[in-house]
């Protein structure tokens, strides 16, 4: 095992510790932009009609979400949902992501990553996010950059901004070349074995389990680095020569 150039970080539950996610609060925060209601809905009528296009869709079931390799961006989504309910908002879609997500899933960063994120820099490890969410690009950048301002990631790749989803290996070989570096060169660390684990090691690149804050029971395959706690892995890095 070699030192890695550069170590790719999943978001959720990677980096990021979310709240449990909470779609009425969400909601109406949008709805407090709604410059026309035509039908009067209520947040609770708006998102009982999300969680319905959502089932039909798949889109969010945890079964089966790992299997989608392509991702919807949720400015679509939300586009319809609010137009075909005669919703008229002063949001941009960008807008709209960001009051929805800030309202129904704030975050934290994960127990010890600062930590870590600093060992990296000292150590002269490059890093960069990957992550698969339907979010803009622009709302992910700036929910990571409020809870972890003190960050050098070259870059962050939302896959709503790509059309690709890991475990798709074509969004992890987009990361390869804005890093401009070979697999073998790079680890990536996320708490989505199908995802996360699977998708890397079938591009080339080293995975790293983080479980740390990890929200549902996965298969432990025991084939893999897996970790609870970042220290864990800057142990394990410092130890490599």
């Amino acid at each position: 095992m070699k030192k890695p150039k550069m170590i790719l970080f999943d978001y959720g539950q990677t980096l990021v510790n979310e709240q449990k996610f909470d779609g009425v609060k969400g909601t109406q925060a949008v709805l407090n932009y709604a410059i026309k209601n035509r039908y009067n809905k209520t947040a609770e009528e708006v998102q009982a009609y999300a969680d319905e296009l959502n089932r039909e869709i798949g889109r969010f079931d945890p079964q089966k979400r790992h299997m989608f390799e392509y991702e919807m961006p949720n400015y679509m989504f939300s586009a319809f949902l609010y137009e075909s309910l005669g919703i008229e908002l002063s949001l941009t879609p960008a807008e709209r992501d960001t009051v929805f997500w800030d309202a129904a899933a704030p975050g934290q960063p994960t127990e010890g990553i600062l930590e870590f994120l600093g060992f990296l820099r000292r150590e002269s490890i490059r890093t960069g996010v990957l992550s698969n969410i339907t979010y803009c690009g622009s709302a992910v950048e700036k929910r990571i950059r409020e809870c972890i301002p003190d960050n050098d990631f070259e870059f962050i790749i939302a896959t709503s901004e790509y059309l690709y989803r890991k475990p798709n290996r074509h969004i992890f070989e987009l990361a390869l070349e804005k890093a401009q570096l070979k697999p073998d060169d790079v680890w990536f660390a996320g708490d989505q074995y199908q995802c996360d684990v699977v998708g890397a090691r079938n591009a080339g690149i080293f995975p790293v389990w983080y479980k740390g804050a990890m929200e549902l029971e996965q298969e432990n395959t025991g084939d893999v680095l897996s970790i609870v706690s970042w220290k864990e892995l800057e142990e394990r890095i410092a130890h490599i020569q």
